[in-house]
C-alpha cells in the first residue's frame, strides 16, 4: 500500500459538472424574474414608452445595482455555456485557448460597457 503524500488536485469529477449546473440555473432564474420586474414595470407604464420611460425605470440606484447583477449574471451564465462547447468542439488546445481568450475578452469589455450605460453620465 503506498502513501500519497501532499494535495493532488483532481482534474475531473462531477463536482465541476455540478458548479456549472447551478450557476446556469440561479443565473437564469435570476434573468427570468428580472425580465419579468421590467415586463411588470412597462405594462403599468401609462402613455408613450420613450426613451424618458426607460431612463425612468433605470434611474433608481437600486434598479442600477439590480441590472448590474444581472448582467453580471448573464455573462457567467454565457462564459459557462461557451466554455463548455468550445471544450468539447475545439480539440486543438492552441485553437481553444485563442477562442476563450477572445471571449474572455469580449466578456470583459460588455461589463465594462454595462458600467459605463449604468452610471456613465448621459
Amino acid at each position: 500500500m503506498s502513501a500519497t503524500y501532499g494535495y493532488k488536485r483532481t482534474v475531473v469529477g462531477a463536482h465541476y459538472g455540478w458548479r456549472d449546473f447551478l450557476v446556469q440555473r440561479i443565473s437564469a432564474v435570476l434573468m427570468a424574474v428580472f425580465t419579468l420586474l421590467v415586463l411588470v414595470q412597462v405594462l403599468f407604464t401609462k402613455g408613450p414608452i420613450g426613451y424618458d420611460v426607460w431612463a425612468g425605470i433605470f434611474a433608481a440606484q437600486w434598479m442600477k445595482a439590480l441590472t448590474f447583477a444581472v448582467i453580471v449574471a448573464l455573462l457567467w451564465h454565457a462564459w459557462v455555456g461557451v466554455r463548455n462547447i468550445a471544450m468539447d468542439y475545439l480539440k486543438p488546445v492552441w485553437l481553444r485557448l485563442a477562442f476563450q481568450c477572445a471571449v474572455i475578452a469580449l466578456l470583459v469589455a460588455y461589463l465594462g460597457w454595462t458600467v459605463q450605460v449604468l452610471w456613465g453620465t448621459a
